[in-house]
């Protein structure tokens, strides 16, 4: 398998691939940081520093493309009563390579909010111009938590399988149970409820899949975990130098917490200040997950209560939460690698995705579906 890795910071996806063996053979970011260890990490062959927009003509053939793309806002579309732009965005040169390339698959990765930013308008766009195209698409999101990694880090996948023009039929589910689909058909929400892309006014289900304008898609509860779960205790340096403790001034203020020894989406929570308004003085435990890292400066100084101490998360332990080597980053500054690890994809979860492009997954004839399905479903082979 060759693949192409767009927008690809540090390389989640990039070690997930060589660990199954597959090819990068090009690779692109726009942060000199990120490109310094990606080069650090992997070599320079293959890889293209600089704006997205003047390279798309030099990414080659390929079989797989990935990228956790930029999910800024989409411009509004003119006449087109309130459905938004994808043209004229970074989006728009993933759809443009899709369409040139054709490669076999695509995996994109963003953020949980992309399922319910302005009411589902925004995932729309982005499923209705996926959906032109000649794939069969389906999407979930995931949680790193699943993965073996202690964080709560929710994230939408998309996926896209190339079929044959004009008339595509949807062979296969690859990111979800046959009994989490047959489950829906006994709840009375079976596959012949499909829908227009364009027409959905409300959030997207955290799964669903999509094919010729239309989609198909439900909230299909816990996703069943790959690996033990794993707490944040379990990733800690044993030996962590002062630098990473609490100043004097920061200690002061702890006595004034008030305490709330729970679990919140999995993340311990020993104590803060009025009833959580203030994030920045929040206490962490380790007997959870940690919560999601983040590519934001601030969030880079939660605290924690490790033991005795008071301290901050070192940039190894940041590593080990993503899912990325000890010295992964070792190519930039301790400061510098806590953002590049808040911005990356876990790769345990992006290698779970690439395994499930290439696996058989469940063929919908062997799915109990309501009487007289759609189209979609005849004729799969």
């Amino acid at each position: 398998m060759k693949s192409v890795e767009l927008f690809a910071g540090i390389g989640g996806f990039r070690v997930a691939a060589d660990r199954l063996g597959w090819e990068t053979d090009w690779a692109n970011d726009n942060c000199p940081k990120a490109c310094a260890v990606y080069r650090d990490r992997f070599g320079s062959t293959g890889f293209h520093e600089g704006d997205f927009a003047k390279l798309t003509n030099s990414v080659p053939d390929h079989d797989v493309l990935t990228g956790g793309f930029p999910c800024q806002p989409f411009s509004s579309a003119g006449k087109k009563k309130g459905t938004r732009d994808v043209r004229g965005t970074l989006f728009q040169l993933v759809v443009d390579v899709l369409k040139v390339r054709r490669p076999k698959y695509f995996i994109l990765e963003n953020v949980k909010r992309l399922l319910t930013m302005e009411s589902g308008n925004h995932f729309a766009t982005i499923l209705g111009a996926l959906a032109e195209l000649e794939y069969a698409i389906e999407w979930r999101l995931l949680n790193a938590t699943h993965f073996g990694l202690p964080q709560n880090r929710e994230r939408v996948v998309i996926v896209g399988e190339r079929v044959p023009s004009p008339t595509p039929r949807l062979a296969h589910v690859r990111l979800a149970e046959c009994a989490d689909v047959a489950m829906r058909d006994r709840s009375g929400s079976h596959p012949s409820c499909w829908q227009d892309i364009s027409g959905n006014r409300r959030a997207f289900p955290t799964w669903g899949v999509a094919t010729c304008g239309q989609f198909f898609g439900a909230d299909l509860g816990t996703f069943a975990a790959r690996q033990a779960p794993v707490t944040l205790s379990a990733v800690l340096e044993p030996r962590v130098p002062p630098a990473f403790d609490f100043t004097e001034a920061t200690r002061k203020w702890v006595g004034d917490n008030a305490p709330v020894n729970r679990f919140v989406h999995g993340v311990e929570i020993l104590s803060n200040q009025r009833g959580g308004a203030r994030m920045g003085y929040t206490i962490f435990g380790t007997r959870g997950v940690a919560p999601t890292l983040t590519s934001t400066t601030s969030r880079h100084y939660e605290r924690y209560k490790i033991g005795e101490r008071y301290r901050r998360l070192t940039n190894v332990e940041y590593a080990r939460i993503q899912g990325f080597p000890d010295d992964h980053c070792r190519a930039v500054s301790v400061y510098d690698q806590y953002a590049l690890y808040g911005n990356a994809v876990p790769p345990p979860l992006a290698e779970w995705v690439l395994r499930q492009l290439t696996a058989d997954g469940i063929d919908w004839r062997d799915v109990p579906i309501a009487p007289d399905p759609p189209t979609l479903f005849d004729d799969v082979h």
